[in-house]
């Protein structure tokens, strides 16, 4: 029989082996500067209101430009868009303008849209909870667009990417 370890002790890895969750882009306005970023936490958890959370790395370049953001936009990828997806996952706002590798426009309040990505939710910033080494920001969404069934990225797509920053 396997010794029990204490909670915080136990890895995550051994519950999540095999997860292909949805990757996500998330892009934020703050502070006089933009960033954006890959994010693999990310998830409806409310219905009546309408609330999605996304959780961003706290050693990410995107992650104090999101903590002063009123608004953060989350962007869908087709899998087709993996060459999107590395713009935001595998370089660092800190050394590139990642946003001059690909088109955009600005959205409410300024925020990024990316303008090839298969669906798009702008949501306001209503609750930032510290979640460890992420920062959970808690979105009422605003505005969506696209919606149309296609076949997302996950993060079997993105596995072997070499993340720009520490997760």
């Amino acid at each position: 029989m396997a010794q029990k370890q204490a909670p915080s002790e136990q890895p995550m890895s051994d519950f999540s082996q095999g997860f292909d969750y949805p990757m996500y882009v998330v892009t934020a306005v703050g502070g006089g500067e933009r960033s954006g970023c890959l994010v693999g936490f990310a998830t409806q958890c409310s219905l009546k209101p309408a609330l999605f959370l996304v959780c961003i790395s706290q050693l990410n370049h995107t992650h104090p430009v999101a903590l002063e953001a009123t608004v953060l936009a989350v962007h869908v990828l087709a899998r087709s868009q993996r060459a999107l997806a590395e713009i935001f996952g595998e370089t660092t706002g800190d050394q590139v303008d990642k946003f001059s590798r690909c088109d955009w426009e600005p959205g409410p309040e300024d925020v990024p849209l990316l303008a090839d990505a298969a669906r798009v939710m702008v949501g306001r910033v209503v609750k930032k909870v510290d979640l460890g080494d992420h920062t959970g920001f808690l979105l009422a969404p605003i505005e969506t667009r696209g919606g149309e069934a296609t076949d997302l990225l996950s993060f079997s797509d993105v596995k072997d990417f070499d993340a720009g920053h520490p997760a």
